[in-house]
């Protein structure tokens, strides 16, 4: 029951996911194609962040599937859960490329900016904060219990700065004939991507490195490993994270106490500290020495 329970769950997040992809993806071809009437490169510096939108719910999409599937191959042993960390690094480029490519266009403006009329900019603005909201409300309920669905609720609620963004250029377009209020705000949009690009790459180009998680003092969990009871070495430590909220260990401990009370307590303490995911192995004393990374 429980399973069933659980299966039903990830299928209704799918579903909203999907249905929300279809919603942002016809907003999407109205802004556009309205950007490229009326030359407007604030739109399409909107777009090109509502792209990256559809770009990160798609590949959500796709990440949550390969991971349910899981692999049948013997040598994919953790099935395909690092599907979403390689989509959110696709992502990252997307976003770098756009918001570069709307810098370039803004500055190429500069000093001979085009009239563009303020009438469908707003017009265009208000109905995607209109989309924004009624597809954020969409993903909320499930954005708590799934990584992707997070993703993706978190970048619908941010491209809501981009459509207030294109209302405040429309409103001061058609109010005061301002031939720039469009630049700027194209720049506004693109210089607000690129530090989240940049630091979704970041996060994502760590996993796969194999760092240790920002959130773990390796050599604090090491001195708190060394302190079990009957501990006297600790080695071939490894902490790394398998996807967003997914963290692993394993550690070699040397001991002459019972090897079940140990391994208890030493789970104890890794479990503290987030790391439910580990491996541990107690080792007699004067079994071998450290093996290094190519354990």
């Amino acid at each position: 029951m429980g399973a069933g329970h659980d299966h039903s769950h990830r299928d209704a997040r799918l579903s909203r996911m999907v249905i929300a992809a279809t919603i942002l993806t016809a907003y999407f071809a109205v802004e556009v194609t309205t950007a490229l009437a009326i030359n407007s490169i604030a739109l399409l510096a909107d777009a090109g962040h509502l792209l990256t939108d559809l770009a990160a719910l798609f590949m959500g999409v796709a990440a949550v599937m390969l991971a349910r599937r899981g692999s049948s191959s013997p040598s994919r042993t953790y099935g395909w859960h690092r599907a979403e960390v390689f989509t959110a690094v696709a992502n990252a480029v997307l976003l770098i490329g756009v918001a570069t490519f709307i810098l370039t266009e803004a500055i190429r403006r500069i000093g001979s900016a085009p009239e563009v009329p303020g009438v469908p900019m707003i017009v265009v603005a208000l109905l995607g904060l209109v989309v924004n909201a009624g597809v954020a409300l969409l993903l909320r309920s499930h954005s708590a219990h799934s990584l992707a669905v997070r993703g993706a609720y978190l970048e619908v609620v941010a491209d809501t700065v981009g459509s207030l963004g294109v209302l405040i250029a429309g409103v001061v377009t058609l109010t005061t004939r301002w031939p720039y209020a469009d630049v700027v705000v194209a720049v506004f949009v693109a210089l607000w991507v690129l530090p989240r690009a940049f630091s979704l790459a970041g996060a994502a180009l760590r996993i796969l490195s194999e760092a240790s998680p920002s959130h773990i003092d390796v050599g604090e969990l090491r001195t708190a490993l060394a302190a079990v009871d009957g501990v006297t070495d600790v080695h071939d430590l490894h902490v790394w994270t398998l996807v967003p909220g997914q963290d692993m260990a394993t550690a070699h401990l040397r001991s002459s106490a019972d090897a079940g009370r140990v391994l208890t307590d030493a789970h104890a303490v890794l479990a503290a500290r987030g790391l439910r995911h580990a491996t541990v192995q107690v080792e007699p004393p004067g079994a071998g020495g450290e093996c290094g990374v190519d354990c």
